[in-house]
């Protein structure tokens, strides 16, 4: 062999060794390794405030939660109802698409307080 052919080599275990990382940092930047099955807390949106403040509706046992995170602090804002397979297949049947997390957060607050 000569050194042609081992430095081919080699770049060729480099080319397929970053090949393969590069795939598993896809997979699990896209969360097809993530299963929802048997997790008891699920996150159904979230939406950033601020540099270091958030919103999310968190769906822990059927019971939906709208919680406040902000730095080492986070604050239950509201308890929704739990969502029912019928709402799941209203939002899959709709043309346009689901709600924006924005808008379904205004929704939830005008009828909390109106």
């Amino acid at each position: 062999m000569s050194d042609a052919d081992i430095l081919r080599l080699i770049a060729s275990l480099i080319f397929i060794v970053l090949l393969i990382l590069g795939g598993a940092w896809a997979t699990r930047r896209a969360g097809w390794l993530r299963s929802s099955q048997g997790q008891a807390i699920k996150v159904v949106g979230s939406q950033r405030l601020g540099a270091h403040s958030y919103i999310s509706i968190v769906e822990v046992e059927g019971a939906r939660l709208v919680v406040g995170i902000a730095g080492n602090q986070i604050t239950l804002l509201h308890t929704m109802p739990p969502s029912t397979h019928s709402d799941a297949t209203a939002e899959l049947a709709d043309p346009v698409g689901p709600a924006s997390f924005a808008s379904a957060f205004t929704q939830v607050l005008s009828r909390r307080h109106g």
